[in-house]
């Protein structure tokens, strides 16, 4: 499919400075776009990977410059004009002008919005508003609470999705105490099988964190301003130093809504990620898109990647049909997860045990292979992603035999 070239001297202004607005401009580039980029970002800092900032930079491992995707000469020789410390704060359609918190305005010919997600927060009325309760979404929050990580320390974690685990396995790896607490019946209810949830829980015991299933928290309770304790539902409380939460993110779409754009679970794009204003794009955490017989909106750096590679393409006139691969990874303590193709809708839960003790779980709807949840075994990972997306589906039966040959099903 192709999709009808701008002028390739046309003003191109990219909001969202994250993984996604930093894929798109650069692919630009790359593409031989020579018209005008403007990457406009919230933040103080160059784009820089969000994956380590809960881990091997909260670990002290990578400094702050290594997060950084590229240096500031990056953009002054790609001629990207980089504007950082900068908010959009709204859209003229019809003078396609964007309007910025300083009272200046940039004119595009083409927008892409890369605005991102942010934390779903803890209700004041709950607590939230204490100090000593972080999110996990940006440097800034990992500076913030990054003195708190002191051996013999005791941190609450809410919630028992990736985010959160990920938080315990780092903290309980630099010598703190750590509780985590999920509300439904088991952590990972919503992403993952009960093996995988048994598999992590196990892991982090091992560890020593104390993880509470099917507990809900009633409210944070605080002495002059600063939280102290946690009341769970049922009257049990915990004393607690500092506060974790990660209970899911929001699509950061207001700018778009407040634009006219249309918005279904974030800012709803086509299969060339075209919003509803053909002049408009979107890619990222903050985009939904036609999958399947439905519409999903995928929080990952893969999506982010390819999303924008999508729209760069859309606009230098080349294959533009975005076709999503979901991938995922989670890293916890020496355990990797790899992650291929979406479970959602699962029936069946196929289980392989590798020799090196890696083990994956291979999630089948009837007969249909839909996700594989591999953990220490990328060499698994990777014949199940090739095989999610080709759209081939080997039995249960066989996936599950240690003695059958993975890579000979992909010939």
């Amino acid at each position: 499919m192709r999709d009808e070239p701008i002028d390739s001297c046309a003003r191109i202004v990219v909001i969202g400075a994250g993984q996604a607005g930093f894929t798109a401009c650069a692919k630009l580039r790359d593409l031989g776009h020579r018209g005008p980029i403007t990457l406009i970002g919230e933040e103080a800092h160059p784009p820089y990977q969000r994956p380590p900032l809960s881990k091997g930079y909260l670990l002290g491992e990578i400094t702050e410059d290594r997060l950084y995707f590229r240096p500031l000469s990056f953009y002054e020789e790609r001629s990207i004009d980089l504007r950082l410390s900068v908010t959009a704060s709204a859209i003229d359609r019809a003078r396609k002008v964007i309007a910025l918190a300083e009272r200046t305005a940039i004119p595009y010919d083409r927008l892409i919005l890369t605005t991102g997600a942010r934390p779903r927060t803890l209700p004041a009325a709950l607590g939230g508003n204490l100090a000593g309760v972080f999110y996990v979404r940006n440097l800034a929050d990992i500076s913030a609470m990054a003195e708190r990580f002191r051996e013999g320390q005791r941190v609450l974690i809410v919630g028992g999705g990736y985010i959160g685990l990920e938080a315990a396995a780092v903290s309980a790896k630099l010598g703190l105490t750590v509780t985590v607490i999920e509300a439904a019946p088991r952590i990972l209810q919503r992403v993952a099988c009960p093996e995988t949830a048994a598999y992590f829980r196990n892991l982090h015991e091992q560890k020593g964190v104390t993880l509470l299933e099917g507990a809900a928290l009633e409210a944070l309770e605080g002495e002059g301003g600063h939280v102290r304790s946690a009341r769970l539902v049922g009257g049990a409380r915990v004393p607690v130093d500092f506060v974790i939460a990660g209970v899911g993110v929001a699509p950061n779409a207001e700018l778009a809504e407040a634009a006219g754009l249309s918005i279904d679970n974030g800012i709803a794009v086509d299969e060339t990620c075209r919003t509803s204003d053909p002049a408009i794009y979107a890619a990222g955490d903050c985009a939904s898109f036609p999958w399947r017989a439905g519409r999903i909106r995928l929080e990952s750096v893969g999506n982010a990647i390819e999303q924008a590679e999508a729209v760069a393409r859309s606009l230098t006139g080349t294959l533009s049909r975005y076709d999503a691969k979901p991938w995922f990874w989670s890293d916890q303590y020496d355990v990797k997860l790899q992650i291929a193709g979406l479970s959602a809708g699962y029936d069946s839960v196929a289980t392989r045990v590798g020799a090196a003790g890696g083990v994956s779980y291979w999630y089948y709807r009837g007969e249909e292979l839909l996700a594989v949840d591999a953990m220490n075994e990328p060499r698994v990972y990777m014949v199940a992603k090739r095989l999610i997306e080709a759209g081939r589906s080997p039995s249960a039966e066989t996936v599950s035999d240690p003695a059958t040959d993975l890579k000979a099903l992909l010939l």
